[in-house]
């Protein structure tokens, strides 16, 4: 089997996808469809399914890698961190990697993906040039941006999986070197670290030295970091953050650092951001016999599913007089002249700390509909996952709520893999209602998967 482009598919694959296609077909009618998968990053937590999903776990290789054309041929299922390992060999990476081994790279399609090559490199569905794709009326279509199925090709991220599913994707890589130079500089407010931002990602350099990797951690209104990473083909000792230390915190003692390249991908994989502090996993007595296996993102959401489930946490809450707590694990898109601005309200109205920033501008100027950023705004990605005390007179969503309205005033854009609170029409007006009902009704006539704000918002 090959690609429009020549490249040869394993046949094996091609038997994968039938065999998909056929479990597909054999649903019945009216049953919900879900993936049959090991890990979700997703924040949006319902019952366990009891019906049969479609079993995808086969799907999840790297099926050919041509460094002399720097694409891949990658199946949906296949975790950041196995694409990883498999290019590394060859000195290459995809363009943008999530920050977080088990994305899959379907999913980052279908979602949204961001990291610290965002700025020059956009958003992972950017650098794909092909995706094969059930779709939910049962067909496999082959959607690239100059073909009859271009406006699926546009309007698949964002998606989330209510108008298919991808199979195969074609992705450009990048060439690498073994090592990434670190330097952490401090600002005094959120208007200097914006103002530092703009600069950095105009020049793609610094005081003399080039940025190939730009993102940044605020710890309170006064304290805010931008870390410039820089490749190098060599590089002193470097540190490493899988085992007792814990990287975030190093960003407030030391000014310059050094990381392998594959640990720097993964530098915020081991303690899922700072995440696993709420775990204990932070202090050196816990951390010195929690097994370094479990130092993991996925294992931390695991154990996050377990509490939601169980509701552990709100119960405490409660017993100790308050309103239980309510989950703020959102990630924004804000311009940069209006960060200084989201991020005051921010601290205001939530209080959580740290934050992280990440700037992304689009590469391709024709944008994606269903995530409609203007290609001419630099943004910030405003990433920031915890809980919100709720007082007894606080409904659950007060402070999500809130954030939806000031984002959407100050003309940014909210990701959707965690709880919305958007009424319909207003989700529509965000999300462009006109494009996603005519891929609907192409692609997925009798509605056999959710519909996007079913998914997003009713959680359905």
């Amino acid at each position: 089997m090959g690609t429009e482009r020549g490249t040869v598919i394993p046949a094996s694959h091609s038997d994968e996808v039938a065999a998909l296609a056929d479990s597909y077909a054999r649903l019945p009618a009216g049953e919900p469809v879900r993936l049959a998968k090991a890990t979700s990053n997703l924040f949006r937590f319902r019952d366990p399914a009891t019906g049969p999903g479609l079993d995808v776990a086969r799907l999840n290789r790297v099926l050919a890698v041509d460094p002399s054309t720097r694409t891949a041929q990658v199946q949906g299922m296949a975790t950041y961190e196995s694409i990883v390992d498999a290019h590394l060999p060859s000195g290459h990476i995809p363009l943008v990697v999530p920050q977080l081994k088990t994305i899959t790279l379907g999913g980052a399609i279908a979602g949204l993906g961001i990291e610290s090559t965002s700025f020059r490199n956009g958003l992972p569905h950017e650098s794909v040039r092909e995706m094969e794709i059930l779709t939910g009326d049962g067909r496999v279509v082959l959607a690239r941006p100059d073909n009859e199925h271009a406006e699926l090709f546009r309007g698949f991220p964002n998606s989330y999986g209510t108008l298919g599913y991808a199979l195969r994707l074609e992705i450009e890589l990048e060439p690498v070197q073994s090592y990434v130079r670190l330097r952490h500089l401090r600002f005094g407010s959120a208007a200097e670290c914006a103002e530092a931002i703009a600069s950095i990602c105009r020049d793609r350099e610094h005081d003399g030295h080039p940025v190939d990797f730009l993102d940044g951690t605020v710890f309170s209104a006064g304290e805010q970091y931008l870390t410039l990473g820089e490749y190098r083909p060599d590089a002193p000792p470097t540190s490493d953050y899988t085992g007792q230390q814990v990287y975030y915190r190093s960003l407030r003692t030391r000014q310059t650092d050094h990381l392998s390249i594959r640990d720097y991908l993964w530098r915020w994989d081991t303690d899922w951001f700072w995440c696993s502090r709420a775990f204990g996993v932070q202090h050196p007595l816990v951390r010195r016999f929690w097994p370094r296996r479990y130092r993991r993102s996925d294992v931390y959401r695991r154990i996050v599913s377990w509490d939601r489930r169980l509701g552990l946490t709100d119960r405490l809450s409660r017993l100790r007089g308050g309103g239980g707590n309510e989950p703020v694990i959102q990630d924004v898109e804000i311009p940069v002249d209006r960060l200084a601005e989201f991020l005051e309200f921010f601290h205001a109205e939530t209080g959580i700390s740290p934050v992280w920033l990440c700037p992304v501008r689009l590469r391709d100027r024709k944008g994606w509909p269903l995530y409609p950023m203007d290609p001419d705004t630099l943004y910030v990605n405003v990433g920031f996952w915890s809980a919100v005390p709720l007082r007894p007179d606080e409904a659950p969503g007060t402070h999500n709520r809130a954030i939806e309205r000031v984002v959407g005033e100050l003309g940014g854009h909210k990701s959707l893999y965690s709880n919305a609170y958007y009424g319909e029409d207003e989700f529509w007006r965000l999300y462009n209602r006109p494009a996603y009902q005519r891929l609907k009704e192409r692609y997925d006539p009798d509605g056999r998967l959710p519909g996007l704000y079913d998914k997003c918002v009713r959680e359905k």
